[in-house]
């Protein structure tokens, strides 16, 4: 059954309010890019999400009550969580839920931010990593014209209702169900490439289908909060080049292939020391995304407060296992870290956090990032010259 999109003065009014919100804000919007935001409407993409409460997941659907209200929540500059541990909240019932966000509708703000980057024109050919609720394929159609895009997610859930969605606005872009990771290759190659999950290495199936010229943004994260936006060009020679923009972006992990749930262990065993760094530095965006660039890829990350105060940080390396927590002791002076397994993970946080305070507390806009075939780097220059390097 083909779904209906009411759209009356109350929804136009949201919407117009989100904009000028976003314009006063101080988010770049080009008339074009403000048209887009101005032509496509949110609300049908997410009738339902879950409003976050302490631990727990409230769902929130546009039946519950008052419209002006529920308008004011969906085109508020905020991302909205759609789905916690696989279940939508259109399928969830009114009592609460706990869980980890597994989707969401991105805020606004950095909607227009990542697609001011990617500079899309009328016949840009786009490929979306990361379908979702479909409102960016949306917007994307509406820049460049709904036959250039193809928008492409693992969950056949999401791919189906946002197909859905997108045709009852008159949108047909190609929606496909499959692994990111890989790209779509039947579509490629792309004059623009936009990631809305994020990766620790970009896949190197993207840098194949993207045409030379081609510009990619993609989120770049770990286990860390507060990842990078990386904007790259793609060369003639097959190697690309670009910078990290300015905005955090903690989007959610792409997924791909067969996925396996690995719990973070308890340190056994082991040594115990001291130190003066706080776990809670890591939850600081202006320096997790430098911190993130010393672990590993297969590092895990778990924090939590426990009840009687403590803030306590666990780091897990998949690949050797090993294992440190870092707890800060109320009204103590030091920090204590308990490691088990080969490696003291707490060691190369606190000689990068070190080393970020004596480059004077670099802004993430001032790094670069380059590819080749078989390197990703990301690099800072400091005032002196001096070129700092850090393989993803």
């Amino acid at each position: 059954m083909t779904e209906t999109v009411e759209d009356g003065p109350q929804h136009v009014k949201a919407r117009v309010e989100m904009v000028r919100g976003m314009d006063q804000g101080g988010v770049v919007l080009p008339t074009r890019l403000a048209e887009a935001f101005l032509n496509t409407p949110r609300h049908p993409f997410v009738p339902a999400f879950y409003r976050r409460e302490a631990e727990k997941f409230v769902p929130q659907h546009s039946t519950d009550g008052d419209l002006s209200r529920w308008l004011s929540q969906v085109y508020a500059d905020d991302s909205l969580i759609t789905e916690v541990d696989g279940v939508h909240a259109e399928d969830a019932g009114a009592s609460p839920v706990e869980g980890v966000p597994t989707s969401s509708s991105t805020a606004p703000s950095l909607m227009a931010d990542m697609l001011d980057a990617l500079d899309v024109r009328p016949g840009t050919r786009i490929l979306e990593v990361g379908t979702g609720t479909g409102y960016n394929a949306a917007l994307l159609c509406d820049l460049a014209g709904a036959e250039n895009v193809t928008t492409v997610d693992y969950s056949e859930r999401l791919t189906r209702t946002a197909q859905a969605r997108l045709g009852a606005l008159g949108l047909h872009p190609v929606v496909h169900h499959g692994d990111g990771a890989q790209g779509v290759p039947t579509r490629a190659p792309f004059d623009r490439i936009i990631a809305t999950c994020s990766v620790r290495r970009i896949p190197t199936s993207w840098f194949d289908h993207l045409a030379p010229d081609g510009i990619m943004v993609a989120p770049i994260k770990g286990a860390l909060a507060g990842g990078m936006l990386a904007r790259l060009k793609r060369r003639p020679d097959g190697t690309a080049g670009g910078h990290i923009l300015h905005t955090p972006a903690a989007f959610m992990p792409l997924l791909s292939g067969k996925q396996q749930l690995c719990p973070v262990p308890e340190p056994t065993g082991g040594m115990s020391r001291s130190s003066e760094l706080s776990g809670s530095v890591l939850d600081d965006w202006t320096f997790s995304f430098f911190a993130e660039l010393h672990l590993n890829a297969t590092t895990l990350r778990e924090y939590h407060r426990e009840t009687d105060g403590p803030h306590v940080t666990t780091l897990f390396d998949l690949r050797d296992g090993s294992c440190t927590r870092v707890t800060d002791q109320p009204e103590a002076p030091a920090v204590r870290v308990h490691v088990s397994g080969p490696r003291d993970l707490w060691a190369p946080i606190e000689k990068a956090h070190n080393h970020w305070l004596s480059l004077n507390r670099p802004r993430r806009e001032w790094f670069t990032i380059t590819t080749t075939p078989d390197v990703q780097t990301v690099t800072y220059t400091d005032p002196s010259g001096r070129p700092h390097h850090w393989a993803l």
